[in-house]
């Protein structure tokens, strides 16, 4: 009788995991832990400046951290690839959001609205508008890099991934925004095109880069909506 060969039993370990599994279980652990983290400071002196240090820090730590290891820049689209076509597509478009939304804003002003007064003693009181080129980073890097690119390696269809992507980035900012409820209302409708646009576009370019160009014309849009538009509106 042959004998059977004895194989080892070993247990399933992150190493064992598919590639783009791990960046997904990556990504979505920091975003728990960021969520968890906003939900108990909440209720603390510090409000959700925790879970905001963690998100910018802990996205940039992840990202960098990750495809520095395992060579993975191109995998998540952080790329010199198709460079010129991203930063084009994403300016154009960066361009076209920003003056819809200064447009929109300034409506709103004319109308009644009160300005995000929070957000912009955060931003001009605190000096903190220096800081958030970074901050733009660490979201791209984590929702258009990490994440988007892990669903679509997964075998997730573009439409969905960009969906899941967007929903979890609006929704993060109830999480991490250190103002009130209407205020993070606002970031969160704020974030819907930046994610389904700059999504897209990504998949299309396979450039993270084209989402940065995006976000950054934005965030200068938010910037004027809070200091200009309204001394414009009045």
């Amino acid at each position: 009788m042959r004998g059977h060969t004895l194989r080892p039993i070993t247990s399933s370990s992150s190493t064992d995991r598919p590639e783009p599994e791990r960046r997904l279980r990556l990504g979505l652990a920091l975003v728990g832990a960021i969520w968890l983290l906003g939900l108990l400071s909440h209720f603390t002196p510090l409000r959700e400046w925790p879970a905001t240090f963690l998100y910018v820090l802990g996205s940039l730590a992840l990202v960098l951290g990750y495809c520095w290891r395992n060579d993975a820049w191109q995998k998540l689209y952080i790329t010199r690839h198709n460079l010129r076509a991203a930063l084009l597509w994403g300016g154009g478009l960066g361009v076209a959001l920003a003056l819809m939304d200064l447009s929109n804003t300034f409506m709103y002003y004319r109308s009644g609205g009160a300005p995000m007064a929070q957000m912009e003693t955060i931003l001009v009181g605190l000096g903190l508008i220096y800081l958030f080129p970074v901050l733009v980073l660490a979201e791209e890097f984590l929702w258009r890099g990490l994440l988007l690119s892990a669903l679509r390696d997964r075998g997730v269809n573009s439409h969905l991934s960009v969906l899941i992507t967007t929903a979890l980035y609006a929704l993060n900012h109830y999480a991490v925004a250190p103002v009130g409820m209407f205020e993070r209302s606002l970031m969160a409708i704020m974030a819907l095109p930046i994610g389904i646009i700059g999504g897209y576009l990504v998949l299309r370019t396979r450039n993270v880069w084209a989402s940065v160009a995006i976000h950054m014309l934005t965030f200068v849009s938010m910037v004027l909506d809070i200091t200009l538009m309204p001394m414009l509106a009045r």
